[in-house]
């Protein structure tokens, strides 16, 4: 195991070196998530809700035509309307 160095500004935050977001493959706008347990830290990449859901659902049929759906969408949306009138 290497250690590598950073200091803390004074706002808090601290730079992850360029190896360590390599080894984790961190890129800009990523998240990260921080563990701690008997004194150690544990830094490691965190997904969105919606990146960890990202393909729990199967298409029904594959490409997925989404101009058909968004058009079914939006008869029942209208129909819906029609019926609170």
């Amino acid at each position: 195991m290497r250690e590598s160095l950073a200091t803390i500004t004074t706002k808090g935050q601290v730079t992850i070196p360029a190896e360590i977001r390599r080894a984790l493959g961190l890129k800009p706008r990523d998240r990260v998530a921080f563990t701690y347990d008997q004194g150690e830290v544990k830094i490691e990449p965190s997904s969105s809700i919606l990146r960890l859901g990202f393909g729990a659902v199967k298409p029904r049929k594959k490409p997925e035509d989404f101009k058909q759906l968004r058009g079914k969408v939006q008869k029942w949306v209208a129909h819906k309307a029609e019926e609170k009138l």
